[in-house]
């Protein structure tokens, strides 16, 4: 009888250790910066109550009604949900612990999300995202500096150039007066509208805004457009962002039918897309949500942020060739067996202690042998703690890739109480 081969459920993927350097480097990168704003890290459960998501991101939003993977918890009759998006989370844990209290928050988070939808490139089951979250800040130009954040994220990722498209939601009441307009017209076009369409022309008519059926494209462009609508305080608020973002000289567009899926938003709404991913072209999203701290039960304040699709952006640097060569060990020993596999697990103990990366060969094996592996490790510097060497109280180094004046770029003895300080002074002539 053939043993069973398990494999991974479908749209839910292992990261392999060959992928990992790029996801470590990404996520460093992006924390590097938002440190440099004043972000600090919030973790948040996967699972939350479902309500968290059905009062956040809006009982009608496709997330809900067709992509949340909840169920019912055995043991207490409670409906759980496995977490869609992180706002939502990261506002009920603000709201749970009081930190908002006499003060403001710049919180940052990075983490798995679950949707049940259909893979393809770029868009996943369980999917990886880095999100931001400015708590407590009512005006544009906090919008504005998260916008310079990312900015100098694709920056310093090498992901450029990728495109801002921005738009505003307004304010309540200016939204209801559009709704009504958009459901009239809609109305007066209801054999255009296809199956979606009609779904929510009377939960939420915005949403057909975004449709992308290119049947209904004419039908939409033609549609009453929220800017008309737009008293004066909400037109003021994007003037200030328009003049802001510009005065930082980063390129944007103002998208009229740019919505975002989750119903919290208002006023600012914002997306980075690029055009190297076909049709998964958007990397970022985000905007404002000052509805959305009360929502949840917690006393009204102002909130923005934003949320990276890891895999996108990942996808977009190998798609760029921004890939980093990273090597995930700087040293591999190689030895005789016997007394000197004992020495050289000193020897390496003695060169992780000034923060080097090594890897001792397991077992016995010929030098050939140790060598092949040696090199398929990706370390800079092979270190011999051979028999001979050992004897006359030396190991030799030689440097196994090939740079410009590299040291050791022969292999050479030095004395073995120098050993770690020699690697440890090449690796960092190599990094200079």
């Amino acid at each position: 009888m053939a043993k069973e081969k398990f494999t991974g459920v479908k749209g839910m993927n292992d990261m392999l250790p060959q992928d990992a350097p790029i996801w470590q480097y990404v996520q460093k990168t992006c924390v590097d910066v938002l440190s440099s704003y004043g972000y600090q890290e919030i973790r948040t459960p996967i699972l939350e109550n479902t309500r968290v998501f059905t009062r956040g991101v809006g009982e009608v939003t496709d997330i809900v009604e067709k992509e949340m993977y909840s169920f019912t918890d055995s043991m207490n009759g409670d409906q759980l949900t496995l977490r869609p998006e992180c706002t939502s989370a990261v506002v009920r844990a603000v709201n749970e612990h009081n930190l908002l209290y006499g003060t403001t928050q710049r919180l940052w988070y990075c983490g798995p999300m679950f949707r049940h939808e259909r893979p393809q490139r770029g868009r996943y089951r369980q999917f990886h995202q880095l999100g931001a979250e400015a708590l407590g800040m009512a005006g544009p130009d906090i919008d504005a500096e998260i916008i310079m954040m990312l900015a100098r994220m694709w920056k310093a990722l090498g992901v450029g150039p990728v495109k801002l498209e921005m738009n505003t939601l307004g304010a309540q009441e200016e939204r209801q007066k559009h709704r009504e307009a958009l459901i009239a017209y809609f109305e007066a076009h209801k054999d255009q509208l296809d199956e979606d369409a009609l779904r929510r022309l009377y939960t939420n008519p915005l949403r057909i805004l975004d449709t992308k059926n290119p049947d209904m494209q004419g039908l939409v462009d033609a549609a009453p457009k929220l800017l008309d609508y737009l008293g004066e305080e909400s037109r003021a608020f994007l003037s200030r962002l328009e003049e802001l973002v510009s005065s930082a000289g980063i390129e944007y567009s103002i998208n009229p039918r740019l919505v975002r899926g989750l119903d919290y938003y208002n006023h600012t709404v914002f997306e980075w897309i690029t055009d190297k991913l076909g049709a998964q072209g958007t990397i970022c999203g985000g905007g404002r949500y000052d509805p959305l701290v009360e929502m949840l039960g917690g006393r009204p304040a102002p909130g923005v942020g934003f949320a990276m699709g890891m895999e996108r952006v990942i996808e977009l640097m190998r798609e760029v060739g921004q890939v980093p060569k990273a090597s995930q060990t700087d040293v591999y020993v190689l030895h005789h067996g016997g007394e000197s596999q004992a020495k050289a697990m000193l020897l390496a103990e003695t060169m992780r202690d000034r923060g080097i990366r090594v890897v001792t060969h397991p077992g016995e094996a010929s030098i050939k042998s140790q060598m092949k592996k040696a090199d398929a490790s990706g370390a800079e510097f092979a270190v011999f703690a051979t028999e001979d060497e050992l004897a006359q109280g030396t190991v030799g180094i030689k440097a196994l890739r090939a740079h410009e004046h590299a040291p050791f770029a022969e292999q050479t003895l030095v004395a073995t109480a120098e050993a770690a300080d020699k690697v440890a002074e090449a690796l960092a002539a190599l990094h200079r």
